[in-house]
Formats: C-alpha cells, structure tokens, sequence
C-alpha cells in the first residue's frame, strides 16, 4: 500500500471510521452477515478478514462460527484496530486483530481456509501480488469470498455528493479506472484478470444488489466524515463547510424515506479456490 494511504489510513481516515462506526456496521450489517454465512457453509474453521476496519465483518463471522474456530482480522489502520481491540477486549473467544499491510506481511503457510473481505481489498498498489502473497496464507482446499463496489454509475449513492458540490470543490482528484480505491475492481474482466494472475482457481464474479439503510438523523455527520466530500472538508473553513454540506444535504433527499436513508448497493461478490 502507498504512503498516501498509508498515512490517511493511520490518520484522518481511520479517525473517521472509527467515529461513524456504529453508522457503518448498520450500513453494512447485510454484507457481514453473507459472509458469515458463507464461512458457515464452507465449515472454515480459521478465517482471515484483509481489510477489517472495525472488526464488524470478523466479529459477526467468530460469533457465526463458535468458540471453536479461530478468526481473524487484519487491517493497516491503528484507530482502525485499536478500536475493533477493544470491542472484543471482554469476549470469551474473541478474534484476533493484526495491525499490518495485509499485501505484505508474513503469514504462515497454509495458516487459514478461507479469506474474506467487506470492500477491504480494493487498495493494493500491485493487487496480483497481494492476491498471490495472500494465497500463499490459505490452505490447500481453502478458498477466498470478498465484496466489492461495482461501477460508481451503479452506485449513486457514493458519488452524488461530489458531483453536487463539484463546483465548490474544484480541489476534489479526478477518479482513474482501476486506481486503489473503492472502485479499483468496478470491472468483471480486472477482478479476473487479477485473481487469475495471481494463482487462484474456479474464480466466480456474481454481481449482488444489497439492501442499505441507516437513520435519516447520521445523515449529514456522514457525509462530513466519510468519502470524497468528507476529505475535502478537513482543510476547509467553517462558511465552505456549512454552503457545501448543505449542497451535498440536498442532494441526497432522493435516498431519504422517513427516518431512514437508504440505497442499493450493487456489489461484486468474488469467490476463488486455493487448489
């Protein structure tokens, strides 16, 4: 991972996931609980999460799969892991949290039977090689199961508030195809392409359409911390940060229902085998 993200990640960034973290495990409680399911189903035993965050998606998949199986964790972000620390911290059997660069740390040989993310392996600089590195962790047999954004025209609700106040921040960067970002695997043929390269067998790209919702009262919060909008807001003064939260706010009415907001999120759900 670059040293941009590296550093966002272990400052504003992760300050910022922590902070939303009851809103975003609402968010994303359906994900979590597919991929719980999906270690269920396997019988995985010793289940590595890249890009665990706040440990939401590893938590619910210990919980699924009992004291007997051993999950856990990995994630480059300190307030990111230190918080999921100290959400298990009283547990009888809690995952385990690795601080580390999940492309390049050393994991023992054959150390898990499945791997699983929630929109955590988009942001390797050179993804063959962590795909390759991370196969190397999975046993003969194992697998892998990970969710990631399809196209940013398939999911409005990430992009409307950038393009709403696109006008008063002229700052905000230009989005690449298949830069490290939430969109790095938007298209079906990279995802094989990358897996492919990397070793890893029988690999299947689904797309899935998963329901989201959070309370209509967390709205503008989120929209102030997380994001394009939310990092472009970190330098601004108080009259450019009321004008362009109150654009974005208005923007987003579309997804308001009632108390709540809610929105499609239309994903890849990719599945591979280590042979």
């Amino acid at each position: 991972m670059s040293d941009e993200q590296r550093d966002f990640w272990n400052g504003a960034g992760g300050d910022a996931w922590v902070a939303m973290q009851p809103v975003l495990d609402g968010m994303f409680a359906g994900i979590a609980e597919m991929l719980a399911d999906v270690a269920a189903e396997r019988g995985a035993q010793r289940v590595l999460d890249v890009g665990c965050g706040v440990g939401a998606t590893t938590m619910a998949i210990a919980r699924r799969l009992g004291p007997e199986a051993s999950c856990t964790g990995v994630d480059i972000s300190g307030p990111m892991v230190a918080a999921a620390r100290e959400r298990v911290a009283y547990e009888d059997h809690p995952p385990r949290f690795l601080l580390a660069d999940a492309a390049e740390h050393s994991f023992e040989e054959g150390e898990f039977d499945l791997l699983v993310s929630r929109f955590g392996v988009m942001f390797f600089d050179d993804p063959v090689a962590a795909f390759a590195r991370l196969r190397g962790a999975i046993a003969s047999g194992g697998g892998l199961r990970f969710v990631c954004w399809r196209s940013p025209e398939e999911n409005p609700f990430l992009t409307t508030g950038a393009r709403a106040a696109a006008d008063l921040l002229p700052e905000l960067p230009p989005r690449e195809p298949g830069e490290p970002g939430p969109f790095a695997f938007a298209e079906k043929a990279r995802l094989l392409d990358v897996l492919g390269g990397a070793g890893w067998e029988g690999v299947e790209v689904e797309p899935v359409d998963i329901p989201c919702a959070f309370p209509e009262s967390d709205l503008s919060r989120y929209l102030a911390r997380i994001g394009p909008i939310g990092s472009a807001l970190r330098e601004a003064d108080d009259a450019k940060r009321t004008e362009v939260l109150r654009v974005a706010r208005a923007a987003y009415q579309p997804f308001v229902n009632g108390d709540e907001v809610r929105f499609i999120a239309r994903c890849w759900s990719v599945g591979a085998e280590n042979a």
